[in-house]
């Protein structure tokens, strides 16, 4: 049984710094593209970031440059990185792999740039 969870969000200023853990169990990270997705109020979940199995990345126009996706490959877990932050970047961040499985999305971590 695959499952994700996601941790790491909070409440934090502009321009502030936030990183997100997704812990995997079931799944090996190393050998899968895992991504992180974001769910912002009223939208669609859409991708932010990819890593794949050569540890290559992927991001989004409104990502790259400020969010960095990485894993540790010991632990299981899939990170991001979120720097400079905007108050766009509020939503609920969901990680999976690429493309994502209907029956892996986790709770997700509420992320809220707002001063």
């Amino acid at each position: 049984q695959v499952q994700l969870v996601e941790s790491g969000g909070g409440l934090v200023q502009p321009g502030g710094s936030l990183r997100l853990y997704c812990a995997a169990s079931g799944l090996i990270v190393s050998i899968n593209v895992m991504g992180w997705y974001s769910q912002a109020p009223g939208k669609q979940r859409e991708l932010v970031a990819y890593i794949d199995s050569g540890g290559n990345t992927i991001y989004t126009n409104s990502a790259r440059g400020r969010f960095t996706i990485s894993r540790d490959n010991a632990k299981n877990t899939v990170y991001l990185q979120m720097n400079s932050l905007k108050s766009e970047d509020t939503a609920v961040y969901y990680c999976n792999r690429y493309p994502p499985s209907p029956v892996y999305w986790g709770q997700g971590a509420q992320v809220t740039v707002s001063s």
